[in-house]
């Protein structure tokens, strides 16, 4: 084995653990903070590195990061993110948000509960490994600003550089389950706001106006033409018109509009295609319609692109199937959504590898599954209705954790 914990062992040692991790989860479930104000969250996280006899560093304030150091070998650098999201919890669980508006919609509850869960078992079970394991509880992720905050608040200088990092992320597929891609398998995601300017005048007189209105749905309809009519067939690219708005009474032409739009891209040239076809369709559209000022550009929520490294991957992957089997271990398919993960190893510069584990009930996703209903009754992230199942659920994620950091942390091993 490419570790020294054997599977048998590895099993009990979490399943040992299994009540404290449901009360973390449950715990963080119940309490969950939005982006970048994450502070009791922190909190708990400190307090149990602390019990664990770890000294722990804050980064960007509400990020923490713990090191096990353990003698020679390679350096694994593993990350959970720890932030909720603006959402009303609609799951009836016992342990359902106490906050009204936010909830843990996306599964970083698992997360952060799983990173715990590895940093243990890897503490206490040091004579199986040899090497140094970084811990980052990231704060964030669904604004796209802690990854960001945490390399500008000095990550790379307080811990040391990793050969690896490891990331996982819990989906609405079949719990006990982990799936693995190499290359592209998170979109780079960005957020454009459009401030577009005209002429102002009573809806009576449109011949005084330049109508937004009608030059912002000109816009819409010409963007649509950029992934249709400018990307190469078969490459993929998402632009999104979100939100519109302009005016508020039915009887005046507004001088202004706003356009919100969403871009989704697996390749950076692609991006920078469809960014710039963004822009010149606005500018040209503008000054076919005699716009009084040029429209206005705000770029925000800018997710990188996470491409799995091959080598990474297939070392992981091989733990992973020795671990739990193959048939537990699949080829995923590239998930069109966006992390920001990807800015810490490339902060570093190392290779890295995100895998997903999954979370629905297998018996009920089977059924889904064969009547072709998975979308229509299993509740995907960002939804109201997302409960991923605790067992075994939460026991995957631990376990994974530990399997990939020990496929460079075993005894005697080292980076490939």
């Amino acid at each position: 084995m490419p570790f020294s914990i054997s599977s048998a062992a590895l099993e009990t040692a979490v399943a040992d653990h299994l009540p404290w991790l449901r009360d973390l989860y449950r715990h963080f479930h119940r309490h969950p903070e939005l982006s970048m104000a994450e502070h009791a969250t922190a909190d708990r996280i400190e307090q149990e590195l602390t019990a664990l006899g770890l000294a722990t560093q804050r980064i960007a304030g509400t990020g923490v990061v713990a090191v096990i150091s353990n003698g020679e070998g390679a350096t694994v650098l593993a990350r959970a993110d720890i932030d909720a999201l603006p959402l009303q919890e609609d799951t009836g669980l016992e342990y359902a948000s106490q906050k009204p508006g936010v909830m843990h919609a996306c599964g970083h509850d698992a997360h952060a509960a799983a990173l715990l869960g590895a940093t243990r078992i890897l503490a206490e079970h040091r004579d199986a490994c040899s090497g140094t394991y970084i811990a980052v509880f990231q704060p964030g992720e669904e604004t796209a600003a802690g990854a960001r905050a945490m390399v500008g608040g000095g990550l790379l200088d307080q811990v040391p550089r990793p050969d690896v990092a490891l990331s996982q992320h819990v989906m609405p597929t079949a719990a006990g389950t982990i799936g693995k891609v190499a290359g592209p398998v998170l979109s780079a995601g960005d957020s454009l706001k459009i401030t577009i300017h005209g002429r102002g005048a009573h809806g009576s007189m449109p011949h005084t106006a330049v109508d937004p209105v009608v030059l912002a749905s000109s816009i819409v309809l010409r963007l649509q033409t950029i992934v249709s009519r400018e990307v190469e067939p078969g490459t993929f690219a998402v632009v999104t018109v979100g939100s519109l708005t302009a005016g508020a009474k039915a009887n005046i032409i507004p001088d202004s509009a706003e356009l919100l739009l969403n871009i989704r891209t697996y390749d950076l040239a692609v991006r920078e295609q469809v960014i710039a076809a963004i822009e010149r369709i606005v500018r040209a559209e503008c000054a076919a319609a005699g716009a009084p000022a040029d429209p206005q550009f705000h770029y925000y929520d800018q997710y990188p692109l996470t491409r799995n490294d091959s080598g990474v991957t297939d070392t992981v992957t091989e733990a992973f199937v020795e671990h739990f089997g193959p048939r537990a271990v699949y080829e995923a398919s590239r998930v069109t959504a966006s992390e920001d993960f990807s800015l810490i190893p490339d902060a570093f510069g190392v290779p890295y590898t995100y895998w997903t584990v999954g979370s629905v009930d297998p018996a009920r996703y089977r059924d889904a599954v064969t009547r072709g209903a998975v979308s229509q009754e299993i509740p995907a992230n960002h939804s109201p209705h997302f409960a991923p199942v605790e067992e075994p659920t939460l026991l995957t994620a631990t376990r994974a954790q530990v399997v990939a950091a020990l496929a460079y942390l075993g005894a005697g091993r080292e980076a490939d």
